[in-house]
């Protein structure tokens, strides 16, 4: 009867949705990471640490900073644990697992990777010849991308908004090679806004308004989202309705605590951001007058 009910709201066939709505495997079976999803992260920081070690005999001292390596190296094993790791397995029961999963793949992992300079460092690990070929071949349309600012954060938001539809997260769900897409799109539309975020944070000559209204911008997005979810009196995606029981949860708690979690600490990172570019840019104005007066 359920079933049936939750069927006529949503897109997929009564069979297909009762299919879906039992829950994939069980959490007490030997949990084994996908290695498929592991080795692109691996592969990443072996180049990174090979790229770090190359800097190092060339100029002892100088070079990447250690909290920019540690950010690197901590991005990665976030990227692993978030697409490989027992939260991804998680995810298909509980709608905040899966929530936590979107959001550090769009606010957490992106600035981490970026932060830690990884085509300085990676490209010292290959050879000149390789390394210059990418660089011609790539930086311009990586400098073109994180110059446009506006676009990335439509992007970031449009990501945000569309992937949590009920149907479209339903759907994604329901197709692994949809849900790989679905993930895909949240960690490239989070690398292009915090790469161009980063542009303007170390560009001394950029100034910081679009920086800190984008960022706003976007928290004010997350924020709304959040709020429809922590405050909706049902649940809103019928799937994990069935799921989460399944592991202990109240859907309407679970729906909830995927809320809070786009809501607050979501929002953290992009506060950073906009109140990074907000002191850069008072300490330039304070500065300004020193030079006008020489």
């Amino acid at each position: 009867m359920l079933v049936a009910l939750v069927a006529a709201a949503l897109p997929l066939p009564a069979a297909a949705l009762a299919a879906l709505c039992r829950a994939p495997g069980g959490l007490a079976a030997p949990w084994a990471p996908p290695g498929a999803w592991l080795l692109p992260p691996a592969l990443l920081l072996v180049l990174y640490a090979a790229g770090l070690w190359r800097l190092g005999r060339r100029a002892p001292g100088r070079g990447i900073a250690p909290p920019e390596a540690a950010g690197f190296v901590a991005g990665i094993a976030l990227l692993a644990f978030v697409l490989g790791g027992p939260l991804n397995a998680y995810a298909c029961w509980s709608l905040g697992a899966h929530m936590a999963q979107h959001m550090l793949l769009l606010a957490v992992v992106p600035p981490l990777l970026l932060g830690g300079r990884p085509w300085a460092v990676i490209s010292g690990a290959l050879p000149r010849s390789l390394a210059w070929g990418l660089h011609r071949s790539l930086h311009p349309a990586l400098a073109w991308l994180a110059a446009r600012l506006g676009p990335a954060t439509v992007a970031h938001a449009a990501v945000m908004v569309l992937w949590h539809l009920p149907g479209s997260l339903q759907a994604a769900v329901a197709s692994t090679r949809l849900h790989e897409a679905m993930h895909a799109s949240f960690l490239l539309a989070g690398l292009w806004f915090w790469a161009a975020l980063w542009r303007r944070i170390r560009d001394a000559g950029a100034g910081p308004a679009p920086g800190v209204v984008a960022s706003v911008a976007l928290m004010m997005v997350m924020g709304f989202l959040g709020a429809l979810l922590t405050f909706a009196p049902r649940p809103l995606y019928p799937l994990y309705a069935f799921r989460a029981p399944e592991v202990g949860l109240e859907p309407l708690a679970d729906q909830q605590l995927a809320g809070l979690l786009m809501w607050v600490p979501s929002c953290l990172p992009y506060l950073a951001g906009a109140l990074w570019l907000t002191w850069k840019g008072l300490g330039r104005a304070q500065r300004a007058p020193g030079r006008a007066g020489r």
